[in-house]
């Protein structure tokens, strides 16, 4: 598993990073850093941000 950021603000930039750079969706992220999506999702919703699969960012 991929040591991903822990806080919320952090963690939106490193996930939206990764997808922009090298990941067409939130699933080949997960596969490749062995995380789940759902989790991510849960952490960002805290934060008022969602998966939006049209822009492939946390909006």
């Amino acid at each position: 598993m991929a040591n991903i950021p822990n806080d919320p603000v952090m963690l939106l930039s490193y996930i939206n990073t990764q997808l922009r750079d090298f990941y067409p969706d939130m699933e080949e992220l997960g596969k490749a850093l062995g995380i789940d999506p759902g989790t991510v999702d849960e952490k960002l919703a805290g934060i008022d941000y969602e998966y939006d699969a049209r822009k492939n960012q946390y909006v």
